[in-house]
């Protein structure tokens, strides 16, 4: 199995060090289960993470015809005025980053990777917002970080405020931290729990949350 994480100019280094090191660890506990690589939309390359915080090396090119789990990150800087991107200090800010990585070649790729039967998508914090913001992912349950949830549901995600949503080939995460409690989530769920159980004492991190699925009783009176 092969996960890609994607990095675009302006990604959250947490956002993609926590899971690339869950799933890594993962793939360790099970030998030859799991390969994780950095990737971009455009190939091999260095690409800058947002708030100047690192650079981190794409090996690759985001390919969904080799990719089991596509990764998504979210981006680093100012929460900005979303409204309007122009004003002074927000050119750095989040939306303004998301919105650069939407001119990219990327949300081609993401589609591309949501139409392939077997293969998940996942994000971590404002990742759902690229898939969001490119129409990808209407009508389907998702999360990000708690100051994004009304934006998400605006987009016409049906936006849950939960840790880690797991919505079969579309698997969510909220804020940056949940990308180890996204990491382990799926550790599970593709490898088993005694690999996830396995990395999570070495990682001395107890998964967080109960996992939202669409499925069981609807909840009433609440």
């Amino acid at each position: 199995m092969l996960c890609q994480i994607v990095l675009f100019d302006g990604f959250d280094p947490l956002d993609v060090i926590a899971p690339y090191e869950v799933l890594f660890a993962g793939g360790m506990a099970a030998p030859g289960a799991l390969q994780v690589e950095l990737v971009s939309a455009e190939g091999p390359r260095e690409v800058p993470s947002g708030a100047g915080l690192l650079s981190l090396r794409a090996v690759a090119a985001l390919d969904p015809q080799r990719a089991d789990l596509v990764l998504v990150p979210g981006a680093a800087g100012p929460l900005g005025d979303p409204s309007d991107p122009d004003v002074p200090g927000n050119e750095d800010s989040i939306p303004v980053l998301l919105g650069r990585a939407l001119q990219t070649g990327l949300p081609a790729l993401l589609k591309e990777a949501l139409e392939r039967p077997g293969l998940t998508v996942t994000t971590v914090c404002g990742g759902s917002m690229i898939l969001a913001m490119a129409g990808l992912i209407d009508g389907r349950h998702a999360t990000t970080n708690h100051v994004g949830l009304d934006l998400l549901d605006a987009t016409g995600v049906v936006a849950i405020d939960a840790r880690v949503v797991d919505d079969g080939d579309l698997v969510t995460g909220a804020g940056v931290t949940s990308g180890l409690d996204l990491a382990l989530y799926l550790l599970e769920r593709e490898l088993g729990p005694r690999i996830a159980h396995t990395v999570e004492q070495l990682f001395a991190h107890e998964r967080r949350g109960t996992v939202w699925r669409a499925t069981g009783p609807v909840p009433v009176g609440f």
